[in-house]
């Protein structure tokens, strides 16, 4: 079944705009999900601790019609689909009132905290919703043009205010650090975006930011001190009228 929970956007979850950040639109999305999980009885802490598991997130694609501003109430409608091997797909509606304002989808597998191999969904014990998956309008999936030269913006050490109980980089502060190297004028024009998280960015480690443009999107690529690939990510943005 379907879950649900309303928030109220405060002030400090905004930007200069008094919109709320792309970054707590995904953190109010993950504690939703999170809360319909306790629902089971297996909390994911429960998880972590007693049968040694977690998921990771694979996928992101966000939607935005408008972002929620400060002291609206939103309320965030959750799903899941039905496990397809070692992976599966939660579903998000976010609404004002009636009014639908975001809407995403995500891909989540299931992974042994100690073991580091994907397990089947069957061991948490949680019952996945026979849910259709929403349909969003952008690409289902990322690909950074071949013939797209990515500009090299800076690089970001990952600090303590990026990390969570896995000592990397959580994964809903990947938003806001990529508009922290956009345009200020481009943050206020983004109505959507597709994260693709390739491999941790760990404490402590400086990552590199590369990014190109073309025609509406905005692409990012993090790369880890290492080498390693981190996130690949588009940015959708509004025409400018």
């Amino acid at each position: 079944m379907k879950y649900s929970e309303q928030y109220q956007i405060r002030w400090h979850d905004t930007d200069a705009t008094l919109k709320i950040r792309p970054t707590q639109l995904l953190a109010l999305m993950q504690e939703t999900s999170n809360r319909h999980i306790a629902t089971s009885g297996m909390s994911l802490d429960k998880l972590r601790d007693q049968k040694k598991l977690g998921f990771i997130l694979s996928k992101t694609r966000v939607e935005i019609a408008r972002r929620p501003s400060a002291n609206e109430e939103i309320t965030v409608e959750t799903w899941t689909n039905p496990s397809r091997s070692f992976g599966f797909n939660r579903s998000f509606l976010v609404r004002v009132k009636e009014e639908v304002v975001a809407k995403a989808d995500t891909l989540w597998a299931l992974v042994g905290v100690e073991d580091r191999q994907f397990h089947k969904m069957e061991e948490t014990g949680y019952v996945f919703e026979d849910e259709p998956a929403l349909e969003l309008s952008m690409p289902p999936r990322l690909k950074i043009p071949n013939d797209l030269c990515l500009e090299e913006l800076g690089t970001r050490r990952i600090v303590y205010s990026d990390i969570d109980y896995n000592m990397h980089m959580n994964n809903t502060r990947y938003a806001d650090m990529l508009c922290d190297f956009l345009p200020l004028d481009e943050t206020e024009l983004l109505r959507g975006f597709s994260l693709s998280y390739l491999h941790e960015a760990a404490y402590g480690h400086r990552i590199t930011v590369l990014s190109g443009k073309q025609n509406d999107s905005r692409f990012f690529r993090t790369i880890d001190e290492d080498g390693t690939v981190c996130l690949e990510a588009q940015l959708f943005l509004q025409k400018k009228e």
